[in-house]
């Protein structure tokens, strides 16, 4: 090739990147291409058996939620409240802040048994008894990762290290879309951003419009959506037309398929547009639905987020995240107490997520929808901080902790798994993360074992190289 011709040939790709910036570069990766835009089967072209649920809402809290104030009820806890805890618990394991011989801390919240099941609920979740019998209550959840980062990345991503694609875009790469104008994963968060940030929600190694595209329910729904001053639709239409048959033109000349994704993610902005402002105005919604879910429209709050993940998902989202956060609760004064914060992060989130629960059972939306609600490991037993009434708080601890989940295919007013008798061990029915991937890629359709991409000579997977489905649970 003569030097001016490679010359020529670099300086067009360098351009066509260039042109990949702006609303490519802001998430709007939507689809790869005509095929994936509509109804598409993804690369499964069908599901390996037959799916339970169509769509997944997932309500992470991020930070991780004390199960031992909501949901784990200790009675021996409790008795042994201020007791120092016993050596052999100690032995082979690691705390991030605790030291020495820490003392037990029993909650400071009253429980009470609800539901057919006699599941112990929090009387900081008033609302959450009205909907217990529709759910499956897991407390004997556990992890490999004791620090923040590392742990979201593992139930988000199947592993602890940044770059391996997150659960909604595995959901993406497999099943596809099932709307022209939306994108299959979504990602809205409320309350104090955690520290994972997008890789969290990302594609990894896989094309990149399988990543999450995190709308807002305050401002512009989507950032850089909307036209430049001075650009009309037409005008908008004429350049995209431009850019797709300059990067078609590359496509031809190089291969790359992430060509093709650009160009699916102009094309998908463009329909965007029209369809997500009317989406995400939730004023159109009657007062009897703001009061069940407790939303302000104009605001961020989590309770827009879970009746927009009820739009969204009608409108043929795949999966949509929900991120909380604001659950680190440590001890001393502000915001990492389980005094005065821990009842504000629970009358914050609630409401609407039983809410969300009863409007998806009201609609029939229910029975192939499933709902996952939870953090991304546990609280100790011990305390951490000052043993002031204003300053408790617990340690992280990765041996046991509490979700709960609900749907299609998910057996209902049901508690599975226990730990031992101040919530330090899990003592039967233990779930881990990679487990609960595996099951919820099973509710849709998926053998988590099945569905991989290669990589740098290495088949890939969620759940890396185990886990298990929870039959458990299973309907």
């Amino acid at each position: 090739m003569e030097a001016k011709e490679w010359l020529r040939l670099r300086t067009r790709r360098e351009f066509l990147k260039k042109c990949g910036t702006g609303i490519g570069s802001v998430a709007l990766t939507g689809l790869l291409n005509d095929r994936l835009f509509a109804a598409s089967p993804g690369i499964l072209d069908q599901p390996h058996f037959a799916p339970k649920v169509k769509r997944v809402i997932y309500l992470a809290m991020i930070g991780a939620p004390s199960q031992l104030d909501l949901f784990d009820y200790k009675p021996k806890l409790q008795e042994l409240d201020g007791e120092p805890v016993p050596e052999s618990l100690l032995e082979g394991r690691r705390f991030v802040f605790l030291k020495g011989v820490p003392n037990l801390l029993g909650s400071r919240y009253e429980f009470n048994q609800y539901g057919q099941a006699g599941v112990h609920i929090s009387e900081l979740l008033p609302n959450l008894p009205e909907i217990v019998d529709d759910i499956a209550v897991i407390k004997s959840m556990n992890t490999d990762e004791i620090n923040h980062v590392p742990a979201q990345l593992l139930i988000n991503t199947g592993s602890p290290r940044q770059g391996r694609p997150s659960m909604g875009a595995w959901v993406s790469y497999g099943l596809g879309s099932e709307s022209e104008d939306l994108p299959a994963y979504v990602v809205l968060a409320s309350g104090k951003a955690g520290r994972c940030g997008s890789a969290c929600f990302g594609s990894g190694f896989l094309p990149t419009q399988h990543q999450g595209v995190q709308f807002r329910s305050q401002g512009d729904a989507v950032l850089f959506l909307e036209n430049p001053s001075g650009i009309d639709s037409d005008l908008r239409r004429m350049s995209l037309d431009a850019l797709k048959e300059l990067n078609e033109q590359a496509h031809e000349e190089i291969g790359d398929p992430e060509i093709n994704t650009r160009i699916a993610s102009f094309e998908m902005a463009y329909r965007m547009q029209t369809s997500v402002p009317e989406l995400m105005d939730i004023s159109t919604e009657p007062q009897s639905v703001h009061e069940m879910y407790g939303t302000e429209p104009g605001k961020t709050s989590f309770a827009n987020n879970c009746l927009l993940a009820r739009r969204l998902i009608e409108k043929g989202v795949r999966f949509v995240h929900l991120a909380h956060g604001g659950w680190d609760h440590h001890g001393g004064r502000g915001d990492q107490n389980l005094v005065t914060n821990l009842p504000q992060r629970c009358q914050e989130i609630d409401q609407a997520s039983v809410a969300l629960v009863k409007d998806l059972k009201q609609r029939g939306l229910l029975e192939d929808t499933l709902v996952v609600w939870g953090g991304e490991f546990g609280r100790t037993p011990m305390l951490q901080g000052v043993a002031s009434k204003e300053e408790l708080g617990r340690d992280h601890l990765i041996s046991a902790y509490t979700i709960w989940m609900t749907g299609g295919g998910i057996k209902r007013g049901i508690q599975m798994g226990e730990t031992d008798e101040i919530g330090m061990n899990t003592v039967k029915d233990p779930v881990h993360i990679h487990d609960l991937q595996a099951t919820i890629l099973h509710s849709l359709g998926i053998d988590h074992k099945r569905l991989t991409y290669r990589f740098q000579g290495r088949d890939y997977r969620l759940t890396d190289v185990h886990g298990n489905v929870v039959e458990g649970i299973l309907a």
